[in-house]
C-alpha cells in the first residue's frame, strides 16, 4: 500500500499547515508539489494513497494558466481511480469546474475573509454534525456539480462543502490555517480586508480564539473518516 499523499500547492511560500501535519502524524509521507512553478503532476495515482489540492490567489477559471488546466485534468484521474481527494478552497473550485459546475464571484461582490458560520444540510451527517464557525479566505465560490451532494451551506456563499462518490470532498473553508498563517495572510494581503464582507485582522484573531478549537476537532474527525491512520489501514488489509 502506498504511504504517500500528494499535496498540490500554488506558491513557493505555500504551507500545508495543520492538514499536512495531521496527515504526517497518521503515518503518511507528504509529496508536496507546486505546479505553478513547474513541478509535474502525476499521470496516475498508483504511487499515492490520497491527494489534497490547497487554495491559492489565482482563480479556477484561469484557463490561460497551464497548471490550472493540468490540475483540472488531475481531478479526472483522481475520480476515475477513486483515490481519496480533498479540495480546499481553490481545490474545491477546481473539482467543481472539472465536473462542469460554475465558479464565480458573489453577485454583490462580497468576500468571505475571516470566520463565518457553516450549517449542515440534511446530507451533512456524519461529517457536519452541527453548525460551526469556519475560517475562510476567498472571493469566488462554486456551484454544486450535478453528481455531487451538498454537505454544508453558508449565508454569503451558500455552497460550502460537497461530496462526489465516497472519497472525494470539496470544502470552501480553510481548516489547515494555523495562527501564524492567519497572521501572515492578514498582513501580506491586508488590501483584501477592506473588501465588502471581509473581517479585520483583529476580528479574525478574536474569532480564532473563540472558534479554532472546534475547527481542530472537525479536522481530526474528518481525517479519521477520509484518511484513517496508515497503521489502521494496513491492519484492515491484513498487512
Amino acid at each position: 500500500m502506498s504511504q504517500k499523499v500528494l499535496l498540490v500547492m500554488h506558491q513557493a511560500t505555500s504551507d500545508p499547515g495543520r492538514v499536512g501535519e495531521a496527515i504526517r502524524t497518521r503515518g503518511f509521507e507528504l509529496d508536496m508539489r507546486i505546479p505553478a512553478i513547474g513541478h509535474p503532476l502525476p499521470k496516475s495515482m498508483g504511487d499515492h494513497a490520497a491527494a489534497v489540492i490547497f487554495g491559492g490567489p489565482m482563480s479556477a477559471n484561469d484557463d490561460h494558466e497551464e497548471f490550472i488546466r493540468e490540475e483540472i485534468k488531475l481531478i479526472d484521474v483522481l475520480l476515475k481511480s477513486e483515490t481519496p481527494y480533498l479540495g480546499i478552497c481553490l481545490g474545491a473550485q477546481i473539482m467543481a469546474r472539472a465536473l462542469g459546475a460554475r465558479v464565480a464571484e458573489h453577485e454583490k461582490g462580497l468576500r468571505e475573509v475571516g470566520y463565518y458560520q457553516l450549517t449542515p444540510t440534511d446530507n451533512g451527517d456524519p461529517l457536519f454534525k452541527k453548525p460551526m464557525m469556519a475560517y475562510q479566505w476567498h472571493r469566488e465560490g462554486f456551484e454544486v456539480p450535478d453528481e455531487a451532494t451538498l454537505l454544508a451551506s453558508g449565508d454569503f456563499f451558500p455552497n460550502q462543502a460537497f461530496q462526489v462518490g465516497k472519497k472525494a470532498f470539496g470544502i470552501q473553508f480553510h481548516p489547515e490555517v494555523t495562527e501564524a498563517m492567519n497572521r501572515r495572510w492578514a498582513t501580506k494581503a491586508a488590501h483584501m480586508l477592506s473588501d465588502p464582507g471581509a473581517q479585520s485582522k483583529e476580528l479574525q484573531l478574536e474569532g480564532r480564539r473563540k472558534y479554532d478549537a472546534d475547527l481542530r476537532i472537525w479536522l481530526d474527525q474528518f481525517l479519521d473518516h477520509w484518511l484513517p491512520p496508515l497503521a489502521q489501514r494496513q491492519a484492515a488489509c491484513g498487512s
